[in-house]
C-alpha cells in the first residue's frame, strides 16, 4: 500500500474533523496517524493526516477540497522504503 501525508486547512467547526474521516473512508483510504490543531484565533483547524491505499491520493484530496470549511488541502507522497534483496 502507498502512504500519503494530507495537510488540512480548515475553518474551526464542530463536524469539520467528522467530514474529513468520513469522506477518507467513504473513498478507499485507511487512516494511519492523525494531529490536529487550533490557530492562534482558534477560528482554523490544521490537520495533518498520514493515510494508505492502493488508490490514486488525487481521489483523496479532491473531494477533501470541496468539503464546506476546507480551506486547503495538500497531499505528499510519503518516501516507500526500500526493499532488501539477498
Amino acid at each position: 500500500m502507498n502512504q500519503h501525508n494530507l495537510q488540512i486547512e480548515a475553518q474551526f467547526r464542530p463536524e469539520v474533523l467528522e467530514r474529513v474521516l468520513r469522506m477518507t473512508r467513504h473513498r478507499g483510504f485507511r487512516v494511519d496517524d492523525m494531529e490536529m490543531s487550533t490557530s492562534a484565533d482558534c477560528q482554523n483547524l490544521n490537520i495533518r493526516v498520514t493515510v494508505s491505499s492502493e488508490r490514486p491520493i488525487q481521489l483523496l484530496s479532491n473531494q477533501l477540497a470541496k468539503l464546506m470549511n476546507v480551506t486547503r488541502v495538500e497531499a505528499h507522497i510519503m518516501e516507500q522504503p526500500l526493499k532488501k534483496s539477498a
